[in-house]
């Protein structure tokens, strides 16, 4: 009898170790997932703080310009109006873009619609919309 029950003892353990490894594999199996998850998401936290740095930066170096255009008035721009003031001071694309300070090539672009001016330009072309035909030719002959 002592025999039987050694033998059964030895199943039973055989079973519970078999019984054990099922689960463990299952458990190792979802350790390693995890593990990659979390990887992968320390991956995308770092890029995304990086990203706030960098923002952060641009943004810091953007806030003076923004304070100042707080204070001024809000200027608006369309090419067709650019391209208007020129034909209705008579002046070529090269003569305002003398006046204005900047080159002819700047000027085609900005009444095709191409590009758009920054804000100090924006300010020289509203001073354009006020100036009449002698002002501008005596700001060419200046």
């Amino acid at each position: 009898m002592a025999n039987i029950g050694t033998v059964l003892k030895e199943e039973i353990a055989r079973v519970a170790r078999k019984q054990q490894r099922a689960e463990l594999a299952q458990l190792k199996k979802s350790v390693a997932q995890y593990r990659s998850q979390i990887a992968q998401l320390k991956r995308r936290m770092e890029a995304l703080e990086r990203q706030v740095r960098k923002q952060a930066r641009s943004a810091g170096r953007a806030a003076p310009a923004a304070q100042a255009e707080e204070d001024k008035p809000a200027l608006r721009f369309s090419a067709k109006g650019l391209a208007a003031q020129r034909q209705r001071l008579g002046l070529s694309a090269a003569a305002v873009a003398k006046i204005l300070g900047v080159s002819a090539l700047s000027v085609y672009k900005w009444e095709s619609g191409k590009t758009r001016p920054r804000p100090r330009q924006l300010e020289a072309i509203a001073s354009l919309r006020k100036m009449g035909k002698r002002d501008a030719m005596a700001r060419l002959a200046a």
